[in-house]
């Protein structure tokens, strides 16, 4: 049965009037050499019975390893998608303060793996190895394809009168 899945997407706003988003490349050795679909949303699996949005601060703040920055405004819901193995990932967007916290050092929580593959041999590794910022048509190009969709959304949003 597939998964359900909550997470956030970090955005910033930056001095010329264009957007950046936060991403989070998927950690241990099957993505260690990927790019291209190897980007992520901070997210992960709902415990049960959890709120969905409470569960996306909760990975957010797990993935990255550091309490998440206040939000200035109120989260913006950005629906959810359905990933090609069927998973179906919920996200909201919140705004990063300029001076919000340094990403350089992130501690992301870690998960046990077989690896290789059908070996029987078990490996721990971070969920996420890095984030970066990015601008929506490199978000767009880089995140996990699904995803993508909370880019557009986030961008609509944003442009859309009345939203702060």
């Amino acid at each position: 049965m597939p998964t359900t899945s909550a997470g956030l997407l970090p955005y910033r706003r930056l001095p010329d009037g264009g957007t950046e988003v936060l991403l989070g490349h998927m950690g241990g050795p099957f993505w260690a050499r990927k790019d291209a679909g190897a980007w992520t949303v901070l997210k992960g699996e709902l415990d049960p019975g959890e709120d969905p949005h409470a569960a996306a601060l909760r990975e957010a703040s797990e993935e990255l390893g550091m309490d998440l920055p206040p939000a200035p405004a109120p989260d913006l819901d950005l629906g959810e998608v359905r990933q090609r193995a069927g998973k179906k990932v919920l996200a909201w967007a919140r705004e990063w303060p300029r001076t919000g916290p340094d990403l350089a050092q992130i501690s992301s929580n870690t998960v046990e793996i077989e690896w290789p593959p059908r070996s029987g041999r078990r490996l721990e590794v971070p969920e996420i190895d890095r984030v970066a910022w990015f601008g929506p048509d490199d978000a767009r190009r880089l995140v996990v394809s699904a995803q993508a969709a909370f880019v557009d959304r986030l961008e609509h949003a944003l442009a859309t009168p009345g939203v702060p």
